[in-house]
């Protein structure tokens, strides 16, 4: 038997899926395990605790936008090839979302109550690039994951010391963003104008800064 070829419609009804699990619900990852799971929890002090919980809920929060981002660029890429390192690279980023929350969850916090903001925003902007070309779009991703590195890096300076869990989860975590930028960057990203860059920096501080609190 033929098997039916998606249509724009099928895609949409399936990234609605995606996004409600995102969002609200438990994602559909890659299957890996989480990194921290064979480690022992440490006895942080309530402090130590407040600053964990701060710096994964923003990682928590900057996941929900790199699945949004992808899913949008996803639904508007014009080859499958596109289409599909999208969609394998978001299975890895679900894997992130799963990681992060059960973290903070661990540590006895909340994820960000503006996460169904944070997706809306990342989305459209994922589905804007996707239009722009899959050179630009990649290109995008490329940056993206670029600056999400540098991210990771200051946050595991910040992150207390004995938090060996958090630790572990952003060490994986940087890891597969570097990989997913070297991907994009590798099928044909381009070099994105300065302007546009300073841009995605100043959102993402807005973001970071935000969801740290909320």
């Amino acid at each position: 038997m033929t098997e039916r070829r998606q249509t724009l419609f099928d895609r949409a009804i399936a990234h609605a899926d995606q996004a409600l699990r995102t969002v609200f619900g438990e994602p559909v990852g890659s299957g890996r395990g989480n990194p921290a799971s064979p480690l022992t929890e440490s006895d942080l002090s309530s402090t130590e605790k407040a600053k964990s919980i701060s710096l994964m809920r923003v990682n928590h929060a900057g996941e929900v936008c790199a699945q949004a981002l992808y899913q949008g660029q996803a639904l508007t890429a014009r080859k499958n090839e596109t289409r599909e390192q999208m969609t394998q690279a978001a299975l890895e980023e679900n894997d992130h979302l799963t990681w992060c929350r059960q973290r903070i969850e661990e540590l006895g916090g909340h994820t960000s109550l503006l996460n169904p903001l944070w997706y809306t925003g990342s989305l459209a902007i994922g589905a804007a690039s996707g239009l722009m070309g899959d050179k630009w779009s990649l290109g995008f991703l490329a940056e993206t994951e670029h600056q999400v590195v540098k991210h990771l890096e200051g946050h595991l300076q910040r992150l207390p010391e004995g938090d060996g869990k958090s630790h572990a989860i952003l060490e994986t975590m940087k890891t597969d963003e570097a990989q997913h930028q070297a991907s994009a960057l590798h099928a044909g990203g381009g070099d994105l104008p300065d302007p546009v860059k300073k841009l995605m920096t100043l959102a993402s501080r807005v973001m970071t800064t935000t969801a740290s609190r909320v």
